[in-house]
């Protein structure tokens, strides 16, 4: 498995794999993509945590039409996100300032 992290507000867009962007009609399915409910909170930002399959290689990330039309933070309208192995995603959670379960608040 591979892992994200991904700001409130934010949501999947396209996802690649080895060849090319994901075809659904040819993998006969969606992407494997799960919010794992794990939050860390970063200079005032809540940032999610999920999980992909090993076949995603790079997924697009882009603000969701309320967060974009209310954020004077968004920088650009999509961005490429790498993915990261699950001991790079626990030493983030374990250095995090913040770390919260989705039971905490709602998500």
């Amino acid at each position: 498995m591979k892992y994200f992290f991904l700001s409130d507000g934010w949501v999947v867009g396209r996802v690649w794999e080895f060849g090319g962007q994901w075809n659904v009609n040819a993998w006969r399915r969606e992407p494997e993509i799960v919010c794992i409910n794990l939050c860390i909170i970063e200079q005032g930002e809540k940032l999610w945590l999920y999980r992909v399959e090993d076949a995603v290689l790079m997924v697009e990330v882009k603000p969701t039409p309320d967060a974009s039309a209310n954020s004077t933070k968004t920088i650009g309208q999509v961005v490429l996100k790498r993915l990261i192995t699950a001991e790079q995603a626990i030493e983030r959670l374990s250095t995090a300032q913040t770390l919260l379960n989705a039971l905490d608040f709602e998500h």
